[in-house]
């Protein structure tokens, strides 16, 4: 059991470093890259193909400046890993509950 017990402690290491290295990896590789969204690229994209297309929606709320924009960004992203770690966890826990329970 002791073993086990070391074996995921370097394995929860390993996946932990794995992580790091692939946020840290792309800054060191692309030190002067440009680091820009995906919706500027495509708006790109259609202005070069089609220079007259008009957009047939609008945002609903339009942030009063990039700074709040990138707020907004920030906090949906927090929302949405602190519900996918809920619920990771939540099952995790019922099924480390269920397995007490057979033993």
């Amino acid at each position: 059991m002791q073993n086990s017990s070391k074996s995921m402690t370097g394995l929860n290491w390993l996946l932990l470093a794995g992580v790091v290295g692939l946020a840290v990896l792309p800054l060191v590789i692309t030190r002067n890259g440009a680091f820009e969204g995906a919706d500027g690229a495509a708006t790109e994209a259609i202005e070069a193909m089609r220079p007259d297309y008009q957009p047939w929606v609008n945002p609903v709320l339009e942030p009063a400046s990039g700074e709040l924009e990138s707020l907004l960004f920030a906090v949906q992203a927090g929302l949405g890993a602190g519900v996918i770690g809920y619920v990771l966890g939540r099952y995790q826990g019922r099924s480390a509950s269920a397995r007490d329970e057979q033993h």
